[in-house]
């Protein structure tokens, strides 16, 4: 016999197998098999109320986010997930992973069951080990030496393959499930097990017995006394369903059982409108029972007897009977570790049947929405988009005081929620002045953006009447996911219309009631010249880890909030560019050089105007000429006054006989009337303090000496540097950028305050009479002149 670890690893002997085994049995002190059967009881007293909630009136989830309350579970692993690619044989490392994933599942209080397929796959192999070393032996006795024929092997029938396989996939089972001291049990079930009365109530006894003492069941149909299946209708009512492979196995369990989740995996991600193999096929992130209309299925797996047909039927038919069901892929090695655990998390992974349709449209039908309209938009030309952009700068002022009831209501439900920090709740606040400044900054923003779009920044005559332009072009769909500010929903979107580039918004819980009154203003404007959906908002309950998966979607993320949803981000959006910053830890060096006038009005105006933004200053480092110095004691009054909180960082600590609070890290972003005080020796001590601990955000020296001043500059490493002014410049509107989408610190691409220009790509046109590379090949007629060639100002377009 031969086992392997996955689908293409090396195989296992049946020594292998053995010694596996009997190592799993010593590790786990398993009991000998005489006495396998007593199995201890572990407490449960680590099952958690929040499994607890009953799901109303025995009805399914209506969203993933649900999905975190299910007590009950049914795994179903179809015959491609438990078996090797050559269908001879379990993929071990596979089942492994699953293994752990319900065992943490069980271990955190849960009821998990698994419908298993694989009995016949492990028989089959087994049996061919069998005969061929029955007809090696047969043939060295009845052959001379060299003289062994070439071996053939006979047609396995599938029900002795299962009955050879039984006992060594539940074996399987029952030593992974040991090292996570959790105890299985097998069940072999037929049709007539549900369908007769008696039968039926002793299954259900059993589960529950078995449930109840934290054991596994682990279920399987019979396949070795089952006829095999019959077409025949599936389906006949909620209360009968034809076991005829895994699949309907589940389903019934599912129901019978009255389970809250049944995850079944195979070999497809989930469920396609089309064969996933076609060309336009798209993957259902939920499906409803009255789309089944609009499925084509496709052929069913390598291995097995169901199909995705068979599947969707199962499926329907246990969520009509009050279980939620998602279909995933169980096979893929990027997400097997990890695809039931996410599932039962409430992530987009495969397909979750909904009984419930929302109202308004997906995510991805709104990305697709969005898209389609931003052609459009890319395709006016600059005054039409200009046109919408004044719309939107006044629109602001004429319904000013429905956006700041609006604003008033999130207001009051963050305070009274009690959850959002001061600095947040400040981002969250709306004003007729910071009004007032978004629509100055719009309407900058659609002078500056003429032209924008199609402009030409290059061109080159390659050769004669072959001409080549490279021209400024959007780039696609963004995602822009906010935290807290909602005067971010009109700039940013002003910045995607001035680009011509659609946009995905996502804003947090805490603006929903703003964020809703400002994308109406936007798609007002936007209607202008038929474009309004152009700009969309994420109002689903859509978790921002599923949106950066949206890699065939979505081109460019940026984030907007704090350092962690940054950090959020960059890791989960493995497959779309993210533009931003993760943190903004600003420095202001004052220099020995420094004028006291300067200085304490740079320092304050960087801490203490805006001490939320991230463009503030987080730490002040002083040069160490001017401890004990009226300007040092002064710019400490001055922070004093301002009812700073100083931390000390350690050189400045050990100057001190009684210093403030020490500085936990020298990297922190505070974001409050909070900063840490350091102490260098120098410029350059200065310079490597911030390579050291900065993020690359904005940096300032304050100094009267012009050399030190333009080395600091030319030193420090970051996306905006500045001499004897606030680090609070770094923003796109102070900058005349008219409004920005945020500040990177990425070293490629846009840097620093992203405005207009950092939202565009380019394409390069080429305009020939029939060229071809052959002409200018040594034997051709024509040569490259490649000379640049005059740009015309103004946009293409």
């Amino acid at each position: 016999m031969q086992l392997q670890n996955t689908a293409d690893s090396s195989p296992l002997t049946e020594k292998d197998l053995c010694a596996m085994f009997a190592r799993l049995a010593l590790c786990s002190r398993l009991p000998s098999r005489a006495h396998r059967h007593v199995c201890p009881v572990p407490n449960r007293a680590f099952s958690k109320a929040k499994f607890s909630l009953p799901r109303p009136n025995g009805k399914s989830f209506v969203h993933r986010s649900e999905l975190k309350q299910a007590k009950r579970i049914v795994v179903k692993l179809g015959s491609a997930v438990v078996t090797r690619g050559d269908e001879c044989g379990l993929a071990l490392g596979r089942l492994a992973s699953i293994v752990e994933q319900v065992a943490m599942l069980q271990n955190q209080g849960r009821e998990m069951m698994i419908v298993t397929s694989g009995a016949v796959a492990f028989g089959r192999q087994r049996l061919r080990h069998e005969i061929l070393l029955s007809q090696s032996v047969r043939q060295a006795l009845h052959s001379g030496p060299n003289q062994l024929k070439e071996m053939s092997l006979p047609v396995l029938e599938a029900r002795a393959c299962a009955a050879a396989g039984q006992s060594g996939l539940m074996a399987l089972y029952e030593a992974m499930f040991t090292q996570y001291s959790i105890c299985t049990a097998q069940i072999l079930v037929t049709n007539l097990d549900f369908h007769d009365e008696q039968k039926r109530r002793n299954l259900n006894s059993t589960l529950l017995e078995l449930m109840r003492m934290n054991i596994v069941p682990i279920i399987n149909t019979n396949d070795a006394v089952v006829p095999p299946p019959v077409p025949s209708s599936d389906l006949q009512g909620v209360n009968v369903i034809s076991i005829k492979d895994n699949d309907s196995l589940a389903a019934r369990l599912a129901v019978e059982m009255k389970v809250d989740l049944l995850v079944a995996l195979s070999d497809v991600e989930g469920l396609y409108d089309r064969p996933p193999g076609v060309d336009d096929a798209k993957l259902l992130d939920i499906f409803y029972p009255g789309d089944q209309q609009s499925i084509t299925y496709g052929n069913k797996s390598r291995v097995g007897i169901g199909g995705m047909e068979a599947k969707v039927k199962a499926a329907l038919w246990a969520l009509q009977g009050g279980t939620s069901v998602v279909i995933a892929n169980g096979t893929d090695p990027k997400v097997t570790g990890h695809v039931i655990t996410d599932i039962v998390e409430g992530k987009k992974v495969g397909t979750f049947f909904s009984e419930v349709k929302p109202a308004g449209p997906t995510v991805e039908q709104q990305t697709e929405m969005a898209r389609h309209a931003g052609r459009t938009l890319a395709s006016l030309d600059s005054e039409q988009r200009a046109e919408i952009i004044c719309c939107i700068a006044e629109l602001l002022t004429e319904k000013k005081a429905e956006i700041l009831d609006a604003n008033k209501k999130d207001m009051e439900l963050a305070i009274t929620s009690g959850r959002f920090s001061q600095a947040l709740i400040n981002r969250l606040s709306l004003s007729t002045a910071k009004l007032n400044s978004l629509a100055i900054g719009l309407r900058q923003l659609a002078v500056s953006s003429r032209d924008s779009v199609g402009r030409v920044l290059r061109r080159t005559r390659v050769a004669n009447n072959l001409e080549l332009e490279q021209i400024t072009v959007p780039i696609g769909v963004l995602l822009v996911i906010f935290e807290s500010r909602p005067d971010c929903l009109p700039q940013v979107s002003a910045l995607a219309i001035a680009s011509g580039n659609a946009l995905l918004l996502k804003g947090g819980k805490e603006a929903s009631n703003t964020n809703k009154i400002l994308h109406q203003l936007v798609q007002e404007a936007l209607s202008i010249h038929g474009v309004a959906d152009a700009v969309q908002l994420v109002s689903t309950r859509e978790e921002v880890e599923d949106l950066c998966r949206l890699d065939k979607m979505i081109d460019l993320i940026i984030p907007r909030g704090s350092s962690q949803l940054v950090r959020d981000i960059q890791r989960a959006a493995k497959g779309i560019p993210v533009l931003g910053h993760s943190e903004g830890v600003c420095h202001v060096y004052v220099d020995s050089e420094a004028a006291l006038d300067k200085a304490i009005d740079v320092v304050r105006d960087s801490k203490c105007d805006y001490p939320a933004a991230c463009n503030a200053m987080e730490t002040l480092l002083i040069h160490r000429d001017l401890l004990r110095t009226p300007m040092f004691d002064q710019i400490i009054d001055m922070l004093r006054t301002e009812e700073v909180k100083i931390h000390a960082g350690p050189r400045f600590a050990s100057y001190l006989t009684f210093s403030p609070s020490e500085v936990k890290s020298l990297r922190t972003e505070y974001g409050d009337l909070e900063c840490c005080i350091e102490v260098v020796d120098s410029m350059q001590e200065a310079v490597d303090h911030i390579h050291k601990y900065g993020s690359s955000h904005t940096d300032v020296i304050v100094t009267e000496n012009e050399e030190t001043a333009e080395q600091f500059l030319q030193t420090v490493d970051s996306a905006c540097v500045f001499w004897n002014s606030s680090s609070r410049f770094a923003d796109g509107y102070r900058f005349g950028l008219g409004a920005e989408v945020g500040i990177s610190t990425a070293r490629i691409h846009a840097r620093g305050p992203v405005g207009l220009e950092g939202l565009l790509t380019t394409k390069w046109v080429l305009r020939g009479e029939g060229h071809t590379v052959s002409d200018f090949s040594e034997q051709g007629s024509m040569k490259y002149l490649h000379e640049n060639l005059p740009v015309p100002q103004g946009s293409l377009n």
